[in-house]
């Protein structure tokens, strides 16, 4: 195998963060090792991350842990139905002085942004993302801003049947790499929660343990972990099966295949591999694959979950039996 990979002694600094970082948002998120390891996941692919779940589970407190574990600039955006996308963007505003105009960043200028409850604001304020999060850059007034790296959304949302809440627009969906919910936690990890969180806040206390620096050079490590061609056709297959379904009005677009494929490699790398396996995608389907489809009408009348669909349809594609090829 001629093709640059990642060294062992990069892929062994890599572990030792991921678990820094990962340990210290479980002093404040107990009981919720997937949920925190997709998070890391995301980050380290260079994603965004939507987390969608019912009022009071920690949907927030997750993504303020992982800000909080990490020394960098974070701003956080509360979505609300009179927010306006110049709120999200920036705004130029007249110097009276200069007699020149001045820009004024907005909520989106930072490493890691929050936004909290974002399907509470309209459609028009949600699109205001869309630029930022694919490009890495905002344009206000003709004039292009570039945003720092690393940079990552991480959105919180109520379900969509809850009240004074949007459906995000297909863009968007398709903008976020995955989505994951927090769920309600285990009784003992309740327990200890109403110990540790009703003195004082845990977050209060939560100490940075890495920057973004090292961020970005782990996410430079990630980058160079291979995928075979075998486990690229798998990953095609598996996006491609969804655009031919009668049971879906929308299948995954060829950003969800890349996605897909990045946050193989991300997570490949979490677990010590320079190289992908055909598990490391299968595995992530649903969190990455999910949010991004429509079921059909009669699929839906019928009670099917898109997340049931997804599955029926990947058990159909046949997983290759290694990482060569």
């Amino acid at each position: 195998m001629d093709t640059p990979t990642a060294a062992t002694a990069d892929l062994e600094t890599l572990e030792r963060v991921v678990s820094r970082v990962r340990d210290n948002i479980e002093k404040v998120i107990e009981g919720k090792r997937d949920v925190v390891s997709a998070t890391l996941t995301v980050l380290l692919a260079e994603g965004h991350l939507l987390i969608e779940d019912v009022p009071g589970v920690g949907k927030t407190m997750l993504s303020k842990a992982l800000a909080r574990s990490i020394d960098c600039s974070v701003r956080r955006i509360q979505f609300t139905p009179d927010l306006l996308p110049s709120d999200v963007t920036g705004v130029s505003v007249f110097d009276q002085n200069s007699r020149e105009f001045e820009f004024r960043p907005g909520g989106v200028f930072a490493n890691i942004v929050v936004g909290d409850e974002i399907n509470r604001a309209s459609p028009k304020t949600q699109s205001a993302l869309l630029e930022c999060m694919e490009e890495r850059q905002v344009t206000v007034d003709n004039t292009t801003y570039q945003l720092d790296s690393p940079f990552m959304v991480i959105a919180t949302q109520n379900p969509i049947e809850m009240e004074g809440t949007y459906a995000l627009p297909e863009a968007q969906r398709d903008r976020f790499m995955a989505r994951v919910s927090v769920g309600y936690p285990v009784q003992s990890a309740e327990i200890a929660m109403l110990d540790s969180h009703t003195r004082t806040s845990p977050l209060d206390d939560l100490e940075p343990v890495t920057d973004a620096a090292e961020i970005a050079k782990l996410i430079g490590i990630v980058g160079q972990v291979y995928v075979s061609p075998a486990v690229q056709r798998y990953a095609v297959a598996l996006t491609s099966v969804t655009r031919g379904s009668d049971e879906l009005t929308l299948g995954a677009s060829p950003r969800a295949t890349l996605h897909l494929v990045r946050a193989a490699k991300a997570r490949a790398a979490i677990a010590g591999r320079d190289y992908v396996l055909p598990d490391d995608v299968h595995d992530l389907t649903r969190p990455v694959l999910a949010h991004r489809l429509l079921p059909s009408v009669e699929a839906s009348m019928s009670g099917r979950s898109t997340a049931a669909i997804l599955d029926a349809l990947v058990a159909t594609v046949p997983v290759p039996s290694g990482t060569e090829g």
